[in-house]
């Protein structure tokens, strides 16, 4: 939409299953990269992602032509599946269902 502007900037919590600590250094920046390329490639800006063993972080500059639930949908069900190609857990990998999204301004 021509003369649009918007600056929304939202942070998004996700849990492993079960809150299981699976999410291990020696392959997290793997995942934060390709969490990055979901974000990236949906034309939102993600500008900080962090993660603990047992859940995910993200501080977006959010697109507004595309839904939250949208976006969540994609970086759940798409890293998941990335995990478990990779076969970087031992059993299957699982997000927990629902998220946390908060907005923050830019200050």
């Amino acid at each position: 939409m021509p003369n649009t502007y918007t600056q929304i900037y939202l942070h998004f919590v996700f849990a492993v299953k079960y809150r299981e600590a699976v999410i291990k250094p020696e392959w997290e920046d793997r995942l934060h990269r390709y969490i990055t390329g979901i974000v990236q490639g949906n034309g939102h800006k993600l500008l900080a992602v962090n993660s603990a063993s047992d859940h995910t972080h993200l501080l977006v500059g959010f697109d507004t032509r595309q839904t939250i639930a949208d976006l969540m949908r994609l970086v759940k069900g798409d890293s998941a599946e990335f995990v478990n190609k990779e076969k970087l857990t031992i059993g299957k990998f699982q997000w927990q269902e629902g998220y946390g999204a908060f907005s923050h301004s830019r200050s």
